[in-house]
């Protein structure tokens, strides 16, 4: 009998409050109904200010702010750490800051996204300790799926991703994840992940491709313009017995009246065989120089120069016998007697494109006739027949390479160019 009661009287109080400005009569309805209606408030609730209600998408909560500004903010942490000082203690400050900012890392995949777009502002992009780093900021243990289930439909894809787009770069830059790498994607995603099948995968190709290159690019190139030269030139020529000579030094020397006069470095390289060919040249036919053609060492590209002659006429043309013990390795020659069938071509429609010589290689610091002329007087002294032969000059504009100064040399005026290519010529 009492519930029944107790369910009338909720039925009545529902009713009310749905119908405004219903009065029902509840002193009839005993004290179950009184007790009902009492509704008290603590003192400290009541004083308690209402905060203002925030309204609009772009607006967050002061605590779910994240570190990272917007890409239209000029506050970014990145950006202004960038510009005061890029270097790694500032970048791991930023990584320091953002952890001990909040234990749950909030805003943890944003923050990475930022950190590995401004890595090579700082010079970290072939740290494999700040990648590691950089992986540690993920929570532990947060987001390793705890059943078949939560395996087979991706458990926490943002974050996986994320975690893939690091190892990505990784790859990208050809760092190798070690043991600590591996540590920190067991505790972050644990072993079933797709982050962690990334890392098997990178760590069974990249032993086998990382020694695949007979020609390795170091890391770090040499800084000065002379090293620099001489490894590109070695790169081009491929050839052991090829000698480097460097014609001019880089220096800067004050004139008579003052003004400071840099001269750049000129380096050149050329090989027994291509000595030889010089001196069979006729001296009737030009010999020409050009350039300059770019060559990229890694995200250096530095510019080289060629002396060359147009291809010999038909007439002209000498065919040498070729010594079969000339080469140990491969055949220079192959003499095959083949059984011909009905289907076989007599003829072969290949386009064959046939060029000159190439006598010398050179690499210099400005891409000018005067600085090339060097060049030319320099091989004069092993080449004595470049002193009959008429040399034409086909340069291109291009930009100076292998600058050593750092800063930028102002432009000549108008009135003092001339004068400076007439001193040069003299």
């Amino acid at each position: 009998m009492n519930s029944t009661r107790r369910c009338f009287v909720r039925f009545m109080m529902s009713t009310k409050a749905l119908v405004p400005g219903a009065s029902w009569p509840c002193s009839n309805l005993g004290p179950a109904a009184q007790i009902l209606r009492t509704f008290r408030v603590s003192g400290t609730v009541a004083k308690k200010k209402s905060r203002p209600v925030r309204t609009g998408y772009d607006e967050k909560p002061e605590r779910e702010r994240s570190l990272v500004a917007d890409d239209d903010d000029d506050d970014d942490p990145f950006e202004r750490a960038a510009r005061e000082a890029g270097t790694k203690a500032a970048f791991d400050g930023l990584l320091d800051v953002f952890v001990r900012r909040d234990v749950r890392r909030r805003g943890h995949v944003e923050f990475i996204y930022a950190a590995l777009r401004k890595m090579p502002d700082f010079g970290v992009e072939h740290d494999i300790a700040v990648y590691n780093k950089l992986l540690d900021v993920f929570p532990k243990e947060v987001f390793v799926p705890r059943n078949f289930i939560q395996r087979m439909f991706n458990h926490y894809p943002r974050q996986q991703e994320c975690a893939i787009q690091v190892l990505e770069q990784m790859e990208n830059y050809g760092l190798m994840p070690n043991v600590e790498t591996k540590v920190l994607l067991v505790q972050i995603f644990g072993e079933k992940s797709h982050p962690m099948r990334k890392y098997q995968r990178m760590m069974y190709w990249f032993p086998k491709f990382k020694h695949a290159n007979p020609y390795p690019v170091p890391l770090q190139l040499p800084r000065d313009p002379v090293d620099l030269a001489r490894f590109s030139l070695n790169r081009i020529a491929h050839d052991l017995d090829a000698r480097v000579a460097v014609y001019q030094f880089p220096s800067t020397e004050v004139s008579e009246t003052g003004e400071k006069v840099s001269r750049p470095h000129v380096v050149g390289i050329q090989s027994p065989e291509q000595r030889r060919l010089l001196a069979e040249h006729n001296p009737s036919r030009p010999v020409f120089v050009e350039g300059p053609f770019p060559l990229w060492l890694r995200k250096t590209c530095v510019h080289y120069y060629v002396l060359r002659a147009d291809p010999l006429p038909p007439e002209e043309k000498v065919e040498e016998s070729i010594d079969p013990e000339r080469s140990f390795f491969y055949p220079l020659e192959l003499d095959l007697d083949l059984d011909r069938d009905f289907g076989d071509l007599d003829s072969f429609d290949v386009d064959e494109v046939e060029e000159g010589p190439v006598f010398a290689m050179c690499m210099a610091g400005q891409a000018d006739q005067a600085t090339l002329a060097k060049w030319i007087s320099g091989l004069q002294e092993t080449n004595p027949i470049l002193g009959r032969t008429p040399i034409l000059f086909r340069l291109e504009s291009g930009p100076r390479e292998l600058q050593q100064a750092t800063e930028s040399e102002p432009e000549p005026s108008a009135e003092e160019e001339p004068l400076h290519s007439q001193g040069m010529k003299q």
